[in-house]
């Protein structure tokens, strides 16, 4: 009788064990592809509400749009939202909300961002269209410049 039980959960947990390798390989980067995307980022509007107390404080929201350009030429939009969360002298820091529509659908970013900073890594947290299960990275270069610039490590 114990021989039985114990052939039994051994069974049972030799099917969880090739269950769960099973789920791990249909997750990995490498069953995964990647999609690189490359735009240039051309801003066009920008507005900063500060709350009281005047001055940086908690709250205070920047809110952006701008258009995608490639070869020159618009092939998407964009914008978000950065509240500031955390104030440590002249260090504002914000929580960032993006979201950038090309024709094959929408990606949504998410990060914590150092205002001011000319670099910025968000988490892909989804998308719509060819985008909806996206996962990966994007990366924002030169922010507020003439060159900024924006490079999606697209997780399919």
């Amino acid at each position: 009788m114990v021989t039985r039980k114990l052939i039994a959960l051994s069974l049972v947990i030799a099917s969880f064990g090739v269950f769960a390798v099973n789920s791990a390989v249909a997750d990995t980067p490498e069953a995964r592809r990647v999609e690189i995307l490359e735009l240039k980022v051309q801003n066009d509007q920008y507005a900063y509400t500060d709350l009281d107390p005047k001055g940086p404080s908690l709250g205070d929201t920047y809110v952006y749009s701008g258009t995608a350009i490639k070869d020159g030429r618009s092939v998407g939009r964009g914008g978000g939202s950065c509240q500031v969360i955390d104030i440590k002298g002249a260090e504002l820091t914000t929580q960032c909300l993006v979201t950038m529509e090309i024709d094959r659908g929408s990606l949504t970013m998410q990060s914590l961002w150092v205002s001011g900073t000319s670099r910025l890594d968000m988490a892909i947290t989804g998308g719509t269209g060819d985008f909806s299960s996206a996962r990966g990275t994007v990366r924002y270069g030169d922010i507020a410049t003439p060159d900024e610039r924006v490079r999606a490590e697209i997780l399919h």
